[in-house]
């Protein structure tokens, strides 16, 4: 095992962050209003817009990705209309709350946690009902189930009228996702997963479409007023004080992902996700998410063959340099997360799976 002076992140969020990029927040602060700020503005939008595979504008925000669920869900549905959410895991449920707690009219497709939505359920809910928008989550982070977002925006994009929503928390930067190609009108993610930032920072690509309709929306609320946030942009600035730091630690951040290529750092998590996959099976444990849908950023093992004792797991883990998940809500200790995203490497997910295989040595 590395020696290393700190505990390694393998939770699925916050993930390990880079020294390099910790210290780029320590850069001088500048005030948001000065054109030292707008420089940066605009040079994260040009990043970003390269990242997201997208033409449209680019909301930075001082917030989880929480925040952006509501933003979504207060701009993108008028009074009288529905929303429809695809639930299938603890944030997809949320997601949805947060749109009910808004007093959006809300309708969803629930399938069992692990379970993987398909274009056919949207096809025939779209058939039977309309709708302002869709809102699915790409990367369910406490099952690890990936749905097929492309599939499911070419059945949204049949109803011109429907807004397609994605949440791409866990998802963004780790696996395939094209914006513009697959018919997404806004898609949100968080500084803290694939994109291996630490937490505060919320971002979303946003169409035209979308704010065409906020500007439908009479009650948008005030901190996630999209027209408030447009407006802003077009400026190279933020209605309200922007998480500085953070912004100088994305652009460092930004520049060695374009580095490495879109492309290469897909496969690199796609070559994490199998090595991971491969090792859970092998040592007798299943896998939660359903065969064709597993994430290539997060592996939620089904713990129920084996049934490890995972506080045992995490302490002689944490004894070893390494912090890990003990499986996430409804299935906690049933199952059990590993993540491989961000910027790990695969020399690196191969310690954390020989501390495990100690530790199952242990218990024998």
């Amino acid at each position: 095992m590395s020696k290393r002076d700190h505990k390694y992140l393998v939770i699925p969020g916050p993930v390990e962050v880079r020294k390099e990029i910790l210290e780029a927040q320590t850069q001088w602060m500048i005030g948001h209003r000065s054109t030292a700020f707008a420089d940066l503005f605009a040079r994260l939008q040009d990043k970003l817009k390269r990242v997201f595979l997208t033409q449209n504008r680019v909301f930075v925000h001082g917030s989880s990705g929480t925040g952006l669920w509501e933003g979504a869900s207060r701009n993108c549905v008028r009074d009288g209309k529905k929303i429809l959410h695809l639930v299938g895991g603890a944030f997809s449920e949320r997601w949805a709350a947060i749109s009910r707690d808004n007093g959006k009219d809300t309708d969803v497709i629930e399938v069992p946690w692990g379970q993987a939505h398909t274009p056919e359920m949207v096809a025939e809910a779209l058939s039977k009902q309309s709708y302002d928008a869709v809102a699915v989550v790409h990367n369910e982070t406490s099952t690890g189930v990936t749905n097929p977002i492309q599939a499911i925006g070419e059945v949204v994009a049949r109803y011109p009228g429907t807004l397609y929503l994605v949440d791409s928390v866990s998802g963004f930067l780790g696996t395939e996702l094209r914006t513009d190609d697959w018919k997404i009108d806004l898609v949100l993610t968080s500084s803290q997963k694939a994109f291996a930032l630490p937490p505060g920072m919320a971002l979303a690509a946003i169409s035209d479409a979308v704010l065409e309709r906020a500007k439908e929306v009479k009650n948008r609320g005030y901190y996630f007023d999209f027209i408030e946030i447009e407006a802003s942009l077009k400026k190279n600035n933020t209605p309200s004080t922007p998480p500085i730091s953070l912004m100088f630690a994305a652009e460092a951040q930004l520049d060695a992902i374009l580095a490495e290529g879109l492309e290469s750092r897909w496969a690199r998590h796609a070559a994490m996700r199998a090595t991971t996959s491969d090792w859970a099976i092998s040592r007798g444990f299943g896998l939660f998410a359903q065969e064709g849908y597993r994430s290539n950023t997060v592996t939620t093992i089904d713990n129920r063959t084996k049934n490890i004792d995972v506080d045992a797991m995490a302490k002689f883990m944490s004894g070893i340099g390494f912090s890990m998940d003990k499986g996430y809500g409804q299935i906690k200790g049933k199952t059990f997360r590993i993540a491989h995203m961000g910027d790990m490497q695969p020399d690196v997910l191969q310690e954390v799976l020989d501390g495990l295989d100690e530790f199952l040595a242990s218990t024998q």
